[in-house]
């Protein structure tokens, strides 16, 4: 699929504040308890192992760009069959968890804002993929965007 404007532009509002969430201003940290520590690190791991695990599954077809590759294939399987974008939710959970590790107020902000624009990135993607694949729409209606349904789970039982 060709590439939009739009498709550059989400990349780079993400490089920027991936850029942004690496600064540490000091200024507007504030106090965690040891429960707050330990939830941050697990967060941080749980992203990593996540992230890891859906980029095994795209391999050929991952991008940095919302639109599929000419030669993207439809992955419905592993992580994928109950999440329709695990490595934003992978990194969601990297940068939130991370932020609450470090006690970091400027981290959580830019993680907020992270989350704010995968919200917008993931919608803009899943436009390009319904065009891209006709059994996207379809898909759409049982995983969940970056956390599982509910009754994904239900109907497995």
């Amino acid at each position: 699929m060709k590439l939009d404007y739009k498709d550059f532009v989400y990349v780079i509002i993400q490089g920027i504040l991936f850029v942004c969430y690496l600064l540490n201003p000091k200024v507007i940290n504030f106090d965690c308890a040891s429960l707050l520590y330990m939830l941050g690190l697990l967060l941080l791991g749980i992203g990593m192992v996540i992230i890891v695990y859906a980029l095994f599954q795209l391999r050929e077809s991952l991008s940095p760009f919302p639109s599929p590759r000419a030669d993207a294939k439809f992955i419905q399987t592993g992580l994928y069959k109950f999440i329709r974008h695990p490595i934003y939710t992978g990194i969601l959970c990297v940068v939130f968890g991370y932020a609450v590790f470090t006690c970091s107020s400027f981290k959580v902000i830019i993680s907020f804002s992270i989350y704010i624009l995968f919200h917008f990135k993931a919608k803009y993607e899943e436009k390009k993929l319904t065009i891209f694949f006709s059994e996207y729409a379809d898909y759409q209606k049982t995983t969940g965007r970056f956390l599982p349904k509910i009754s994904t789970f239900l109907a497995e039982k």
